[in-house]
């Protein structure tokens, strides 16, 4: 099942006081991105994010699930209604994440 329009907006309007969000459509779901850097997705209408260090001790009963058959598990953001804990959670994920791969 694809993810709808509407919920990548509701999730971009979460994320709306943070600079440089952007997302990519992805085979019927959406890669996003911040500050150049995937910190997670919508899959089946549900986001998830990459399981950082923090992001584990932001949301320590999170529950892993993967997006899609053979992908790597990902933390399921249960408390998306919360703006500044979204915010805040975007915040102490970014720096541990790879910088984004040089283009050739």
């Amino acid at each position: 099942m694809a993810s709808s329009k509407e919920y990548l907006e509701f999730v971009l309007d979460q994320l709306s006081l943070l600079d440089e969000i952007s997302y990519r459509s992805m085979m019927g779901e959406y890669i996003i991105y911040y500050q150049g850097k995937i910190v997670g997705g919508i899959y089946d209408d549900r986001f998830l994010i990459k399981p950082t260090k923090s992001a584990k001790e932001m949301m320590p009963k999170a529950q892993y699930e993967t997006p899609y058959d053979g992908a790597k598990e990902m933390l399921l953001v249960d408390d998306i209604d919360n703006i500044d804990f979204m915010n805040e959670l975007l915040n102490a994920i970014v720096d541990e994440l790879p910088a984004p791969r040089k283009k050739k």
